[in-house]
């Protein structure tokens, strides 16, 4: 017999329970039974009225604000419908707590939330299918104490307001986080008086009597209710040996709070997706003296090519030369002019060398060279257009991302001692457009001057690399060092035959770039020849050595290749890997294979992740097809997301109809990433957006593709009318496919979370495995504007 089968009647049983005479109501409700059946349907009934000691707490099960109720020596945490339905079954057991009214609690309170997350998941694929929400990135609150789900009343104040009541939502010896009414008046960016009521009622401590200072770290509202996040900055060591002796005392009656855990674990999970695919080459600051050095650089799987270019014929980088000390010191002493963050460069060969010329914008104004560089440069193959940007390293500010309860929260010494010498982190962003150089060499119908003037932006040559080079740790990273090395090579696939150089080499693969691109069937091994190399190998055959292709980059230029491993020994494999080793001294190591500079590549992913000049998104797959659901914020002010934000209804909801309606999503991102694989690296596409402000104070962005608008006069057109409007801004939208993510990065974090709330581990988990493709969204204005000379500011030409 199944109880399920006689639910009807047990409901039916249950108001009769306390009655004297239920055992005469029984015995009539259950005469057709058999005895069998009656047996357990009393156990069932006795099981229900047995009384129950379990607290209910919803505070971090529930969307809605839970209040305490308080029942005989019990202190639960209820919901407005939980709160109805606890007196309802209340009133059926006779005010009695039974562990049938705490079963009709939490059952009801599930079938609540399930029917809830059907209809938002309906609702939201049909009315907002545009609206993502913000993860915040580079932004974690280090915990190195345990903090409790613990509600008391509170009092708080500041200086000429009035005192406000509410209470702690949870509490630590260092911090707490409490709820207000949401009318509160309180200013944000001043500390925060507050008196534990309850506490100075059962302990004398002078701070409790007198309030005690927090300082509010954030805050967030809903209609009702306004919760603090706050920490301690004042109070005694003997308060602090208090709450310490407090929490312990009631580690096990009260939650672990791991919501600051599982903010920074869903922060770092979204990285993990978006790391690997970033563009942008950071670059790591000391100011040694009176003058700026980069010292360090990171290297991802896709921003290398951006590293590689500035290798001369010796592999020596003369990024040092573009980026000089007075140009970094133009960048930091004068950040709100963008004309010394615009790079411009080209370079030059004669003799078997390499020479680079590059300027900023802010120098070309100043020299009035503005149109002959644009004009002559942008002519030329290697042509660069460059942006970079720059913060300041805040050091009052841990250098981890994620501390657990009794962790280090430092790094090793010698890392922070690194990392501390760090002044500032520099992006250097690759705005190069190829479809941009034709609008440039219309400056030369403005252009009066002679190259020879050009000849003041010749750099001088570095004479060897004096920045080291690091790889963000995956992984899946490779477990062999790279080396840069350049040597020519030839490659046959069947009829087809094309020559290239090598970027880099390990004993089993290597980078190389394509004199043209190429077409190559990824399915069919390729045959290598080192016609350079052949010279120092003597009766070993360097040709028609097999290797397959791994990816391609830049439309078919860049080719990663691995060699093909048999039953007999790989005769390029043996080659270089003596190679290396006898030259291991003079070659430039570019990644680690040991993760020797593990702890100092984390601690710099960390420095730039905190101000990030772009806005990551995050593709996942739905039911039917795949929607961007994520963006990646940060805690500094960013344009383009305030955009997105403004016609949201909700805190960390941006809403991105105007760039992903008309069919967009589905046209320029969902179907291209169809095709894509991981390896293929960021595509990007461009977008102009006409904004502007409508008598209501709303923002109306109008976005179009370039190709949508026309031709230049247009495009010239729609930036007039964009200016008369309103403003005009440009977007770079890079697109790439992930793989899954690298979840043991934050391994710990989830198994600290699985303790304590295995359902939200779970969530996170399925919600980092449902993304599918990442990109970003780059403001490239300044540079789009220069495309136009008809239209730039007047001013500006020379």
């Amino acid at each position: 017999m199944s109880l399920d089968e006689h639910s009807d009647l047990i409901e039916q049983l249950k108001p009769l329970l306390m009655q004297p005479d239920f055992q005469t109501l029984f015995d009539m409700l259950t005469k057709n039974e058999s005895n069998s059946t009656r047996f357990l349907l009393k156990m069932e009934l006795n099981r229900l009225s047995t009384p129950c000691t379990r607290v209910i707490d919803l505070r971090d099960k529930s969307e809605l604000p839970c209040e305490e109720v308080s029942q005989q020596d019990y202190h639960h945490y209820l919901d407005e419908p939980a709160k109805e339905s606890f007196a309802e079954s209340m009133a059926l057991y006779h005010n009695s707590y039974t562990l049938g009214v705490y079963e009709a609690v939490i059952d009801s309170h599930r079938k609540r939330k399930t029917k809830q997350q059907e209809q938002g998941s309906n609702e939201s694929s049909i009315s907002d299918p545009f609206i993502a929400k913000g993860v915040v990135l580079g932004s974690y609150f280090n915990r190195s104490e345990e903090r409790m789900n613990y509600s008391i009343r509170i009092s708080t104040a500041q200086v000429g307001k009035a005192e406000v009541q509410g209470i702690t939502v949870d509490l630590s010896v260092c911090g707490a986080r409490i709820r207000l009414p949401l009318k509160h008046n309180f200013d944000l960016d001043a500390p925060l008086k507050i008196k534990l009521l309850e506490l100075s009622e059962e302990f004398y401590f002078e701070d409790l009597q007198q309030g005690v200072d927090y300082h509010i770290v954030d805050s967030q509202t809903n209609s009702e209710y306004c919760w603090m996040r706050l920490k301690r900055i004042g109070g005694s060591a003997a308060l602090s040996d208090m709450l310490s002796n407090l929490i312990k005392g009631h580690k096990f009656r009260y939650k672990v709070d791991i919501n600051d855990i599982l903010v920074a674990a869903t922060g770092l999970g979204f990285e993990r997706h978006y790391l690997p695919h970033l563009p942008h080459l950071p670059l790591f600051i000391e100011q040694k003296e009176d003058s700026y050095e980069i010292t360090h650089k990171l290297l991802s799987r896709d921003n290398q090519q951006l590293q590689y270019f500035f290798q001369d014929e010796q592999q020596i980088s003369q990024l040092p030369k573009l980026l000089t000390s007075d140009r970094i010191q133009s960048l930091v002493s004068e950040p709100d002019n963008k004309d010394h963050g615009l790079f411009f460069c080209f370079t030059f060969h004669s003799n078997g060398r390499i020479f680079f010329y590059s300027a900023t914008l802010a120098e070309l104004k100043t020299n009035q060279l503005t149109s002959l560089f644009l004009s002559f440069g942008s002519a030329k193959p290697s042509w660069k257009t460059l942006k970079v940007t720059h913060h300041a390293v805040d050091h009052s500010k841990s250098y981890k991302s994620s501390v657990l309860p009794g962790d280090d929260s430092s790094y090793s010494p010698l890392t922070e001692a690194q990392l501390k010498r760090f002044t500032h982190v520099l992006q250097l962003i690759d705005l190069t457009d190829p479809h941009a150089k034709e609008h440039y060499q219309n400056w030369s119908q403005i252009c009066d001057k002679t190259a020879n003037d050009l000849k003041i932006f010749g750099q001088k040559k570095a004479l060897h690399n004096s920045a080291k080079l690091l790889s963000l740790q995956f992984s899946e990273r490779r477990n062999e060092a790279r080396f840069a090395f350049k040597t020519k090579v030839t490659i046959n696939q069947g009829t087809k035959s094309i020559s290239g150089t090598t970027h880099d080499i390990s004993s089993k693969g290597l980078q190389l770039a394509l004199e043209l691109p190429a077409d190559f069937d990824q399915a069919i091994p390729l045959q290598l020849a080192f016609p350079k190399l052949q010279s120092i190998a003597g009766k070993i055959q360097l040709n028609q050595l097999p290797y397959r292709l791994i990816r391609t980059k830049d439309a078919g230029s860049n080719m990663h290749l691995a060699a093909i491993l048999g039953h007999t020994p790989h005769v390029g494999v043996e080659f270089m890997n003596k190679l290396i080793n006898n030259n291991r001294d003079k070659l430039e190591k570019l990644t680690e294979a040991n993760s020797e500079m593990k702890e100092l590549a984390d601690g710099l992913k960390n420095l730039l992740v905190r101000h990030l000049d772009s806005v990551p998104y995050f593709i996942e797959k739905t039911v039917k097809s795949a929607k961007l659901s994520t963006l990646g914020i940060g805690t500094n002010k960013n344009e383009i997301t305030d955009l997105f934000a403004g016609s949201a209804s909700e805190p960390l909801q941006y809403n991105l109809s105007s760039i992903l309606k008309d069919g967009r999503l589905k046209q320029s991102f969902i179907e291209p990433i169809r095709a894509m694989k991981p390896q293929d690296g960021l595509n990007y596409f461009e977008l102009y957006l006409q904004i502007s402000r409508q008598y209501q104070g709303e923002i109306q962005i109008d976005c179009l593709s370039p190709d949508d608008i026309g031709d230049t006069q247009a495009k010239e057109n729609f930036i007039n009318q964009s200016h008369k409007v309103g403003r005009f801004m440009a977007l770079r939208v890079y697109l790439g496919v992930t793989t899954k993510p690298d979840l043991t990065y934050i391994r710990r974090e989830l198994e600290h979370i699985t303790i304590h709330a295995h359902h939200k581990a779970k969530q996170l988990h399925d919600r980092l495995n449902q993304i599918i493709a990442v990109g970003e969204f780059l403001d490239i204005t300044e540079e789009v504007l220069l495309r136009y000379p008809n239209i730039y500011d007047q001013s500006s030409q020379s």
